[in-house]
């Protein structure tokens, strides 16, 4: 009992820093909001540990930055960042992201098969847009539907190949870690 409870430490303080590390992988946007490997790592954490951990990794990489180590994306960091920075609603929603996509492993292991995390983990992926356009919306001034236009849409191929990448990546390192 003791060796998982330490496994799980150990995976969430890992996952936490794999966040942090993709989270600088960035590339920034005339709109404000970079294009990054975070939508990748946080559903590697929700398919990889499952919706418990992946959640509380999550939070852990949210709680860091909000303390001002520099985690968020162009090193930046603070809780000013979540409550009244352009992408607070996109860090918020990563916890829907890893929820749902850890609720996909755990439903598919239970009833389905196939590509069954891929659905929990995009449904996870559009909650965690409307979080980012609501709060872009809303501290811009744009309105909702202008916000969604620039700031959701042209991301969302890439942010479900993310997901999608994710869910095989966690597999595969599920497979090596049984070996």
């Amino acid at each position: 009992m003791r060796s998982k409870t330490t496994f799980n430490i150990v995976s969430c303080a890992l996952m936490s820093a794999v966040i942090c590390v993709l989270s600088q992988i960035s590339f920034p946007l005339p709109t404000g909001i970079p294009l990054t490997l975070q939508t990748f790592a946080v559903a590697l954490c929700g398919y990889f540990l499952g919706m418990k951990y992946g959640t509380v990794s999550v939070i852990v990489f949210l709680a860091l930055g909000a303390l001002g180590v520099p985690v968020f994306s162009g090193f930046r960091g603070g809780i000013h960042m979540l409550t009244a920075g352009l992408t607070g609603g996109f860090l918020w929603g990563f916890i829907f992201l890893a929820l749902f996509c850890g609720l996909g492993v755990h439903r598919m292991l239970k009833k389905h098969g196939g590509l069954f995390p891929v659905l929990f983990g995009v449904l996870g992926l559009l909650l965690c847009h409307f979080c980012g356009v609501s709060q872009y919306s809303a501290i811009s001034g744009v309105g909702f539907i202008t916000s969604l236009l620039s700031m959701s849409l042209p991301f969302l191929i890439k942010d479900i190949l993310s997901v999608i990448a994710a869910y095989f990546c966690a597999r595969a390192i599920s497979k090596a870690l049984r070996r």
